[in-house]
C-alpha cells in the first residue's frame, strides 16, 4: 500500500527521463526508499527495472522525431557493461546507509553538472532553424519579365545530417572512460547515468542536445538490463512497488518528450536541479543520522 501511494513519484522520474534524458533515474532510489519503504539494496534493484523499462518504451517517441542514433548508442552502451558488472558486485558488500550517503554526494555532483549543462548553447533545440541557421529562411524573388509582381518564396529548410561516430585516438579513450563510468554507476547505485551520458555524447561524439537526450535512453536501457541480469536470483524485486512506478514512469517519459518541445530546456533543467539538491540534502541527513 505504501508503494502504491508513493508511485506518483514514478511520473516525476519519467518526466525527467523524457525531457532531459537523465536525472529522473537518480530520483528513483530515494523515492523507493523514503516513499515506498524499501531498503537501499532492494531499491537499487527496483530502480533498475523502473528506469530500464521507462527508457526502452519512452525511446519510441524520440525515435519518431529522429532523435535516436541507435548505432552510436549501442556502441556507447556496450563499453559500460564491464563497469556495470563491477558496480553490481560492489553494491552487495556496502552498508545500505553508506550507500545512501554516497548516493547523496553523487546527486550533488549530478546537480552541478546539469546546472552547467543547462546554460550551455548545446541545450538549444537543433530543430529550430532560427537557432542553427541564422535569422531565418532567405527569400528569393520569382518576379521576372511580364510578371505581375515579385513573389517572395522561402528557400527550403536545410535538412539535418545524421550524427556519425568519428573514432580517432582522442575519441576512443573518452568513449571507453565515459561508458565505463556510466556502467559502474548503473550497477552500484541502480541509476541510469543519463546525466553523464548526455554530456558525454555531446562532447565526445558531437551530438546535438536533442539527439543526445534520445540516444541516452538506448544506453540507459542497455545498462539497466545488464545490471538486472547480474542481480537475477540475488535480490527479489518487490512487484507491488515496482509495477505502479513502472507504469507511471513510462507515462511520464512520454509526457516528458512533449514537455521538452514546449518548455525552455534551460528552465526545465534548472528547475530539476533544485529538486535534485533538496532530495540530496534529505538523503544525506537521513543516512547520516542512521549511521551515528
Amino acid at each position: 500500500m505504501r508503494g502504491l501511494l508513493a508511485s506518483p513519484l514514478g511520473l516525476l522520474i519519467g518526466l525527467s527521463l523524457g525531457a532531459l534524458g537523465g536525472g529522473g533515474s537518480i530520483l528513483a532510489v530515494p523515492a523507493l526508499v523514503y516513499g515506498a519503504g524499501e531498503n537501499a539494496t532492494a531499491a537499487t534493484t527496483t530502480s533498475l527495472l523502473v528506469v530500464g523499462v521507462a527508457s526502452l518504451l519512452g525511446m519510441g517517441s524520440h525515435w519518431k522525431a529522429g532523435r535516436v542514433r541507435l548505432g552510436p548508442g549501442l556502441v556507447f552502451g556496450v563499453t559500460g557493461l564491464g563497469g556495470s558488472a563491477i558496480g553490481t558486485a560492489l553494491n552487495r558488500h556496502v552498508d545500505p546507509d553508506v550507500l545512501l550517503l554516497t548516493f547523496s554526494v553523487v546527486m550533488v555532483i549530478a546537480a552541478a553538472g546539469m546546472w552547467k549543462r543547462g546554460g550551455s548553447p548545446d541545450c538549444i533545440d537543433d530543430e529550430n532553424p532560427e537557432t542553427i541557421d541564422g535569422p531565418g529562411p532567405s527569400l528569393t524573388s520569382t518576379g521576372g519579365p511580364g510578371s505581375t509582381g515579385n513573389v517572395a518564396v522561402a528557400d527550403p529548410p536545410r535538412t539535418e545530417r545524421p550524427t556519425r561516430i568519428h573514432l580517432d585516438a582522442r575519441t576512443i579513450p573518452k568513449i571507453l572512460l565515459a561508458g565505463t563510468i556510466v556502467g559502474l554507476m548503473t550497477g552500484f547505485f541502480g541509476v541510469g547515468g543519463g546525466f553523464v551520458i548526455v554530456p558525454a555524447l555531446v562532447l565526445t561524439l558531437g551530438f546535438t542536445m536533442p539527439d543526445a537526450v534520445g540516444t541516452s535512453l538506448v544506453v540507459i536501457a542497455l545498462n539497466a538490463a545488464m545490471a538486472l541480469a547480474l542481480r537475477a536470483g540475488s535480490v527479489d524485486i518487490q512487484w507491488d512497488d515496482a509495477l505502479p512506478f513502472v507504469i507511471l514512469a513510462v507515462i511520464g517519459t512520454l509526457l516528458g518528450r512533449r514537455l521538452a518541445d514546449r518548455l525552455n530546456p534551460v528552465t526545465l533543467t534548472r528547475g530539476f536541479v533544485g529538486l535534485l539538491v533538496l532530495v540530496a540534502i534529505y538523503t544525506a541527513a537521513s543516512s547520516t543520522v542512521a549511521l551515528t
